[in-house]
């Protein structure tokens, strides 16, 4: 399943330090050679200020105490550049650690430059060094402090592209300390500044967009109502062009959060049109399973793709935790399809058609009856599903219904017509 594993493509539009745990889960899994992500995470690292973990890696993969001179040249330069920008931005730093001082800021950010410049003589200079000094602990994998550090920039950011810098560092930041409550806020922030911005050029604007579906990945795949924030983001007009245009590759994705959120089947046929109409640029075992079942009816290529779908899944760093999900309610989908076109069901052809043994089959059937109230039954004898007639039993509740209706209507009537008549 190489020829599906994603994590090249999506690191084109992920941060750098949002791709070291795509590595890390590869190197678990063993899909590459060790040595060769070994080597990637240094490339990875060169342009961050993370030498020591560069160095670590460097042994390991060398097998050797010695590192490269470049490396200790890059660590020394991180090193000064510390205690440059930590001298730098003591005083800032010590001026916002106090509560009162943050009390008397104000939305206008012009008056709280005033109010520190005149109360604190804080300038330009150390208002610099604070931002840069959170971007160094960021490329230092400091993300704890460097989400405390924008945080306290962000009411002295004055310019608009400098605030869309500081809003893209929180959700990174937010993201890779794992606290994905502030992932979410932030990041639903910033897509509201990226649909409103007015200086961005239409194509600066589908770039944007197109990174944050990918960075949206981390935080929706890990939260409890992730997989419904990814379905509304991905099919909103403006994100779905990013998608058809620059990333068919999220289709999965966006495929895979329809199958396993029962509650979403309504979005089923829009999805399944934009895979057909993106099928020649890309598809996988998980888009090609919704195309065989939904739009050619194709039960045995569903099935084998069923098959390919659970290996992909296990590779995927995002979806490998809904693996055993995604295989549940793809199985429901299948039984759902086949139902709506057969009335009697082998429940051995069945089986078959959802990867599981005869035995487990019929448990599984037994369970979807009861839990979803299927007017069917299942005859051990015969060994078949026997569905029941759905539509007579609605055309049944419906003539009731009518039949209760007209009756109600008859005594409204009687009762006014011999109602008295009243006086103006």
């Amino acid at each position: 399943m190489a020829s599906y594993e994603l994590s090249s493509t999506l690191a084109r539009f992920l941060d750098k330090h949002l791709c070291f745990p795509l590595l890390e889960f590869l190197q678990d899994k063993g899909v590459y050679n060790e040595e060769d992500i070994m080597r990637a995470k240094i490339a990875l690292l060169q342009n961050t200020n993370m030498v020591d973990f560069a160095m670590d890696i460097h042994k390991e993969l060398y097998q050797t105490d010695e590192v490269p001179a470049t490396m200790m040249e890059r660590r020394t330069e991180v090193v000064n550049r510390l205690r440059s920008l930590q001298k730098a931005v003591d005083p800032i730093i010590g001026c916002l650690s106090n509560s009162n001082v943050i009390r008397n800021f104000r939305h206008d950010r012009a008056f709280n430059l005033q109010f520190l410049k005149e109360e604190f003589d804080i300038g330009p200079e150390q208002i610099e060094a604070l931002y840069q000094f959170s971007k160094f602990q960021f490329d230092c994998g400091n993300y704890s402090m460097a989400s405390e550090l924008l945080q306290a920039y962000k009411p002295l950011c004055t310019t608009s592209e400098r605030n869309m810098s500081v809003q893209w560092g929180k959700l990174a930041a937010d993201t890779l300390t794992q606290n994905y409550e502030a992932a979410t806020e932030a990041l639903l922030r910033l897509r509201e500044s990226l649909d409103n911005q007015s200086f961005a050029t239409p194509l600066m604007q589908l770039q944007q967009r197109t990174w944050l579906m990918h960075w949206s990945l981390h935080v929706f795949w890990n939260t409890e109502s992730g997989k419904n924030a990814l379905i509304d983001l991905f099919l909103q007009p403006a994100y779905m062009s990013a998608i058809t245009i620059n990333a068919q590759h999220l289709l999965r994705y966006l495929a895979a959060a329809v199958v396993v959120n029962r509650k979403r089947r309504n979005v089923l046929r829009e999805l399944i049109k934009v895979i057909q109409q993106e099928s020649y640029e890309y598809s996988d075992p998980i888009t090609q399973f919704l195309e065989c079942l939904f739009v050619h009816y194709d039960f045995d290529g569903a099935q084998q793709k069923l098959i390919e779908c659970e290996s992909v899944i296990e590779h995927d760093y995002f979806l490998t935790a809904i693996k055993s999900e995604f295989l549940e309610s793809a199985r429901l989908f299948i039984f759902e399809t086949y139902c709506r076109i057969h009335q009697c069901i082998n429940i051995d052809m069945l089986s078959e058609r959802l990867n599981m043994d005869k035995e487990a089959a019929e448990k599984w059937i037994a369970n979807l009856i009861l839990s979803a109230r299927l007017n069917a039954k299942i005859d051990s004898k015969a060994g078949t599903v026997v569905m029941g007639m759905q539509s007579s039993s609605m055309q049944e509740s419906l003539a009731e219904k009518a039949k209760q209706l007209s009756v109600r209507t008859f005594t409204l009537a009687n009762a006014v017509v011999g109602a008295p008549a009243t006086k103006a």
